[in-house]
């Protein structure tokens, strides 16, 4: 885990399925290439269930793209779908990448559905770990899992190198590392949109989020932190969609990136709501200088 962690620093980014799917791959070269150059430490992505309405690439392939086209960046997928692949294929895609760029990958795994979905993950991960014991044993790489809430917190801890919640408040990034302790890895994901204007930023943000009412693991999460039905009942309140978005100024985002780090984060992955990825780099570099001493 030490020189996979080593290489990450404190900041990294995070990108749209849907932004690198409508992005050419040498269009997205060049932006990995920048992204590096800033100093950033790591690229994530994430990927789709088959069902999902939202498409993306195939989330091995993609993180082979990134690593190819730098020189030291991570890449973290965040997360690959179980229900994409079957466990010997995660392991063996996820260990060849490991082989070719060692210390430079990390596995997020998670999209876990049914009836008993830690059950169903906890065997998948079984499936895993039998695979390496006869494909590409001496291949190494962090695995990190989707975890939002303590049972999940508690099957990361003794199954995994930590975790990578998504679209979480810093409160959850408190919460995740009382219960992981000091050694696992917490990385969440911070969306975040350069916008002053109250009204704009909000609409803009409940739009992109669609979060109109719906029960599920998220919405469970936010009332475990203390949010309740006038926060979720016809919409995200004004109180949860500024806890789940940082947006204003390049101060105010920075600011509250440094909070999830001060919270216990290790690493803390930048997720800019931009119209394709050459903006959404450029916001990255808009907040280099404030993030990133190299910048």
């Amino acid at each position: 885990m030490t020189p996979t962690q080593d290489r990450l620093g404190r900041f990294g980014v995070w990108i749209a399925p849907m932004t690198l799917l409508h992005t050419p791959v040498v269009r997205q070269r060049e932006q990995f290439a920048r992204i590096e150059r800033l100093g950033y430490g790591s690229v994530w992505t994430g990927e789709p269930p088959a069902a999902s309405p939202i498409a993306g690439r195939d989330i091995l392939t993609q993180l082979a793209v990134v690593l190819a086209a730098t020189e030291r960046l991570v890449a973290g997928a965040g997360v690959a779908n179980i229900a994409m692949r079957d466990p010997r294929a995660a392991h063996s895609g996820a260990a060849t990448l490991a082989e070719a760029y060692p210390d430079r990958l990390i596995l997020g795994l998670g999209g876990h559905g049914g009836e008993r979905p830690l059950a169903g993950l906890g065997a998948y991960l079984d499936a895993m770990d039998e695979a390496a014991t006869r494909i590409l044993p001496e291949a190494r790489y962090p695995r990190v899992l989707a975890a939002l809430g303590p049972k999940a917190h508690r099957l990361a801890a003794g199954r995994a190198g930590g975790v990578h919640p998504f679209l979480q408040p810093v409160e959850h990034t408190r919460a995740a590392r009382d219960a992981l302790g000091p050694g696992p890895l917490l990385i969440p994901h911070l969306a975040l949109l350069p916008d002053t204007d109250e009204a704009r930023a909000r609409g803009r943000i409940r739009a992109l989020f669609d979060a109109g009412g719906r029960e599920n693991a998220y919405t469970a999460n936010y009332r475990r932190l203390g949010y309740g039905d006038a926060d979720l009942d016809g919409g995200y309140s004004d109180r949860l969609v500024d806890a789940i978005v940082a947006w204003g100024d390049d101060e105010a985002i920075a600011a509250r990136a440094e909070r999830h780090l001060a919270a216990g984060a290790d690493h803390v992955l930048l997720h800019p709501l931009a119209d394709d990825l050459t903006a959404t780099v450029d916001q990255l570099a808009r907040l280099a200088p404030r993030l990133l001493p190299r910048a």
